[in-house]
């Protein structure tokens, strides 16, 4: 078997973990990132190229970090799912690791949909999102700005983003190996 088909294998086993747990108690547990960083840097470092753990390793994980850094810095998405896409990125590389933020923010978006319209907070989540995005309108603009609070103080729920993100990553190794 090939180390690609361990690397996917290793990853499919830990992002389905990772979305348990983030199911069950809304978090995504350091040890699991940390125990699939190093899979991921031992498996590059016993294929057939070694530097593949720069190339691919490395410059993936930084590709699926610096995706999610942003929503995490806006309080729109908890540490532990910039994390989890860190370690995705770490095993699969940069342009794959893109594609994967990619489909994990549609099926986020999806996700997030659909909880607002089961708890039918439509208002406080337009006006969250406008709080959200109010920083980013103020420094195009070049005015400064001070912080706010989210509507009702807080978020109009909480979401299990590992869920979309082990989604994104299922379907896109599908797709890769289909």
């Amino acid at each position: 078997m090939s180390n690609a088909l361990y690397l996917d294998g290793f990853l499919i086993a830990l992002v389905l973990a990772a979305c348990l747990q983030d199911l069950a108690e809304r978090k995504i547990p350091n040890r699991l990132v940390l125990c699939g960083l190093f899979c991921a840097g031992a498996l590059h470092l016993n294929s057939a190229t070694p530097f593949n753990i720069v190339a691919v390793g490395l410059a993936g994980s930084a590709v699926g970090l610096i995706a999610f850094l942003p929503l995490y810095l806006l309080r729109g998405m908890a540490a532990g799912d910039v994390k989890l896409m860190a370690m995705v990125g770490a095993f699969t590389g940069v342009e794959l690791a893109m594609e994967i933020a990619i489909a994990a923010f549609c099926a986020g978006g999806v996700m997030a949909l659909v909880m607002v319209a089961q708890n039918g907070r439509w208002r406080d989540f337009a006006a969250n999102m406008r709080i959200l995005l109010r920083p980013l309108y103020m420094r195009v603009l070049g005015m400064p700005y001070a912080r706010e609070q989210l509507a009702g103080g807080s978020s109009v729920g909480g979401m299990p983003y590992g869920v979309a993100i082990a989604s994104a990553t299922c379907l896109m190794l599908w797709i890769r190996h289909g």
